[in-house]
C-alpha cells in the first residue's frame, strides 16, 4: 500500500513491490494475479486504514460535523510523519497511461463513491432540518470533497499541517446554518 501510495500506480514498480512484501515477483504474480489486482487488495486497505476517517465522519451527528471530521481526517491522514504526503486515492493513477486506464476508472469510482455517501448523509441533514430546507447536498458534498481532494494534494506539495487545518476552518466558516 505504501509502495503505492508514495510512487502511484504507474511509479510502482514490481522490484518495488515485491521487495515492500519480501515476496518474490512469482509469488506476487501468483498471490494477486497482476499488478492491477495487487492495487485494488491496496487500495482495499488504504480505505479500511488511513481512509477510514471517512466512514467515521459519516457517523457524526450533524452534518458540520461530518464536514469538520472529513478535513480534519484528510488533514491528518494526508500528512502522517512516516507515511507518504498526499492521498493513495486521489494520486494514484490521475497521470496513468493507457496500461493504468483500469485503475485510473477504479480510483474515479472509488472518489465519486465517497462523494456520493456524503451526498446521502447531507441529505438525511436537510431531512432532519440540520441543513436548511433549500440546501443541495449534491453541491455541499462535491464541496466537502473536492476541498478534502486539494488538501490532500496541497499535502503532496510540501503544505504543512497547521496550514492545511487554517485553509479547511476557514472553508468551513461559511457552513449553511439551518
Amino acid at each position: 500500500m505504501l509502495v503505492f501510495w508514495e510512487h502511484g500506480y504507474e511509479g510502482a514498480s514490481t522490484a518495488g513491490l515485491t521487495e515492500a512484501m519480501g515476496i518474490s515477483t512469482t509469488s506476487m504474480y501468483a498471490a494477486f494475479g497482476n499488478k492491477e489486482e495487487l492495487f485494488r487488495k491496496a487500495l482495499e486497505r488504504y480505505t479500511e486504514g488511513p481512509g477510514g476517517y471517512l466512514t467515521r465522519a459519516l457517523e457524526e451527528p450533524t452534518a458540520l460535523g461530518v464536514a469538520t471530521a472529513i478535513l480534519a481526517g484528510t488533514v491528518r491522514t494526508t500528512t502522517r510523519p512516516a507515511h507518504p504526503h498526499g492521498c493513495m486515492g486521489v494520486q494514484g493513477a490521475l497521470a496513468a497511461g493507457d496500461s493504468g486506464r483500469g485503475v485510473r476508472d477504479l480510483l474515479v469510482a472509488w472518489r465519486t463513491n465517497g462523494c456520493s455517501c456524503v451526498r446521502e448523509r447531507f441529505q438525511r441533514a436537510v431531512d432532519d432540518g440540520d441543513l436548511p430546507p433549500e440546501t443541495d447536498p449534491e453541491l455541499l458534498a462535491r464541496y466537502v470533497t473536492t476541498l478534502a481532494f486539494g488538501i490532500a494534494v496541497q499535502a503532496a506539495s510540501g503544505v504543512d499541517r497547521d496550514g492545511l487545518q487554517a485553509m479547511a476552518a476557514a472553508a468551513l466558516r461559511n457552513w449553511p446554518l439551518s
